[in-house]
């Protein structure tokens, strides 16, 4: 009698756990895409809109290098019916989600949506509060390929127990569905959502127009800031869940082509989600140059799956290190000061973890090899802007 109640224990226990996982082998390096907040936020996002950047991902060569996701957020939704199914804003998007999701696809691209862990998103549309499954059960049938989860109107929640109620209504969807939680880093999901989400949230938003630092209003934050808040947090990231400072704002505002460089790189070594949000459409010559660089792409997309980290800090001049497969590593000289810096690179002093031997060094926005660590130099980097080292054994 004993045994056949153990027995129905572990089976009760199984049943109940059985959906208690994310997806593996998903996001095994940051994903990369584009999402249309930054430049259309609520009043802009319409059905033509998202079908012309599928093509503009295509046409303009970001497909090619590796972007992947066309990434709806906010203002897709309007209501919910009879049955506590979601309602798509016919305005917008009068062909409906499952129709735009197919013409994505056929770009060979992947298709994301937005919804939010509360009673209303972040622009007062309904949120998923209490229609998880519901929810899960429409992006699978849509073919949704990636989730991105808010966190506005979510008064007496606890962000543990709210994503993993999404993971788990993901899960039992079936669909493989990327999940990138957003709450800001409130929670230190870093700590906790290794099995819950794909990647997460470390920050408050990226200033959309690409501040280089300070803050607006106290929730929008220059890129330099966020580069600062993630400073230790290396170790909880590696393939399948990535720590992410927000999405790129390359292209937005006027923010010129040294922080852009700066910016990218910075992105690239942090192994950070790319997430475009500029006009991919009509977007700069020097704009295209720098989203597309494989040389950064390739340190962003290794498979070793490391953040980079600091390893010099002279207060407004820094030096990172990214850790890259076959012994390879990244250097990046980050220069915040408004002027041009000079900086004695001796390779032996520099505080580089597992630095041994002879590399063969190669400057990566100059594509060019430019000797071996056998000689030390002196080099001059720009004001707010990043010289880029790929060290080669």
């Amino acid at each position: 009698m004993k045994s056949i109640y153990l027995f129905l224990v572990v089976c009760f226990l199984s049943a109940s756990s059985i959906y208690a996982q994310k997806f593996e082998n998903l996001a095994l390096t940051p994903p990369m895409g584009w999402n249309s907040w930054n430049t259309f936020e609520c009043e802009g996002v319409n059905e033509t809109v998202i079908r012309e950047m599928a093509d503009a991902m295509v046409e303009k060569g970001l497909k090619d290098v590796g972007y992947e996701y066309i990434v709806i957020d906010d203002c897709w939704q309007i209501g919910r019916d009879d049955n506590g199914y979601i309602i798509v804003d016919k305005e917008k998007f009068p062909s409906g989600i499952k129709v735009l999701a197919d013409y994505v696809h056929s770009k060979g691209l992947k298709f994301g949506i937005y919804s939010d862990a509360g009673t209303m998103t972040c622009a007062r549309r309904p949120g998923s509060k209490g229609f998880e499954y519901k929810d899960a059960e429409t992006y699978a049938k849509w073919g949704v390929d990636y989730l991105k989860y808010d966190w506005c109107f979510t008064e007496g929640q606890d962000a543990k127990t709210s994503y993993k109620l999404m993971r788990d209504a993901l899960y039992k969807a079936g669909r493989p569905i990327v999940f990138s939680m957003c709450e800001w880093g409130e929670n230190k999901p870093w700590e906790w959502a290794e099995n819950v989400g794909h990647l997460w949230r470390t920050t408050l938003d990226i200033d959309m127009n690409g501040r280089y630092d300070g803050n607006v209003n106290g929730n929008l934050f220059g890129w330099s800031d966020l580069v600062d808040m993630q400073v230790g947090l290396e170790k909880y990231a590696g393939p399948g869940h990535w720590n992410d400072p927000d999405m790129l704002a390359v292209g937005n505002g006027d923010m010129p082509i040294n922080e852009a460089r700066a910016h990218f790189s910075m992105w690239a070594m942090l192994a950070a989600p790319l997430m475009a949000g500029n006009d991919l459409r009509n977007m700069s010559f020097s704009d295209q140059e720098i989203l597309t660089n494989k040389e950064l792409i390739a340190i962003n997309q290794d498979v070793l799956g490391k953040q980079g980290f600091k390893v010099v800090d002279l207060g407004n001049f820094e030096v990172w290190q990214k850790p890259l497969s076959n012994g390879d590593m990244a250097i990046c000289l980050f220069n915040r000061e408004i002027k041009n810096t000079k900086y004695q690179v001796n390779w032996n002093q520099m505080n580089i973890k597992d630095f041994s031997g002879a590399y063969t060094i190669k400057n990566l926005w100059q594509n060019k090899v430019i000797g071996t660590t056998d000689t030390n130099f002196l080099i001059e980097v720009p004001a707010r802007d990043v010289v880029v080292f790929r060290l080669t054994k």
